[in-house]
């Protein structure tokens, strides 16, 4: 689980501390877990990418499909998970639904293509988000449970599809009905849907551009297609980020080399601006 923090209007706190949710699915390695295990998905489809382990980067096996069973226990998984993590002091869970771990592998058409409830058109394809997404409200509340997701992404060998657009308009109008502390978007360029988006959803919306310019971080904002603005890398890299804008201050630089790397480089050690 990745830990980080996010503003959320809706809290009490300036601050809304939030633990991800997430299972990978078929963006694994047996070689990353301890019995060997071979990785599961909603179909036995390859992503063609190579995954870091121990011994160096090797081609993603092909995946087993989830059985039915299999996707009632995975979903009570997040549920468990997201009840740990409140215990943990967490003030609430992001569900991942992005970059093309395990939600996002039911929502995308190259990597789901089962044939019964949880594939085969936009409603069940969506199914398994909703379903993940109400286990966690039932469990710790809706006002402590956000969403993420990246449409359009074709990270991790992603391929939503051309329905892709409507599947997203579909799953974000059901997520509305839930009433979620807010949604995070991960936006890579389809501006008709982002549009679209702000129509259909009511509460918080955060809208990350990757790869924006800091001159640029209030556009959408500006524009009144976002309500807040993550600023993961930056803060990630200048822990006094806030003053360094108020003043104008050159950022650091984020080492990426030593992202997810398991130590205090890249993480600890950025210098502030004062001592």
């Amino acid at each position: 689980m990745e830990k980080y923090h996010k503003s959320c209007s809706r809290g009490r706190r300036p601050y809304f501390y939030t633990t991800h949710a997430c299972n990978v699915g078929r963006i694994s390695h047996p070689d990353n877990t301890p019995h060997h295990r071979q990785p599961v998905a909603p179909s036995a489809i390859a992503p063609e990418v190579k995954m870091f382990t121990a011994e160096g980067m090797k081609d993603a096996p092909t995946p087993r499909a989830f059985s039915k069973d299999e996707i009632n226990e995975v979903i009570q998984e997040f549920r468990t998970a997201a009840s740990a993590a409140i215990e943990a002091g967490a003030d609430g869970v992001e569900i991942h639904g992005a970059n093309g771990y395990l939600i996002h592998q039911f929502l995308s058409e190259n990597s789901n293509q089962r044939n019964d409830e949880y594939g085969s058109t936009i409603e069940n394809g969506a199914r398994f988000a909703i379903e993940v997404t109400k286990a966690v409200v039932d469990e710790i509340g809706a006002d402590k449970t956000g969403f993420r997701l990246s449409p359009s992404s074709t990270l991790h060998d992603i391929e939503e599809g051309e329905f892709g657009p409507d599947v997203y308009r579909y799953l974000i109008a059901e997520l509305e009905k839930l009433d979620l502390a807010y949604l995070h978007v991960m936006h890579v360029g389809n501006e008709p849907l982002l549009k679209d988006i702000r129509q259909i959803w009511s509460n918080p919306l955060l809208v990350n551009r990757a790869g924006r310019p800091l001159e640029k971080l209030t556009t959408d904002l500006d524009k009144d297609l976002a309500d807040m603005v993550p600023v993961g890398t930056w803060a990630l890299a200048n822990p006094d980020f806030v003053e360094r804008v108020k003043n104008n201050e050159p950022l650091n630089e984020a080492e990426r080399s030593t992202f997810y790397g398991g130590g205090a480089e890249g993480y600890t050690n950025y210098p502030f601006l004062k001592k």
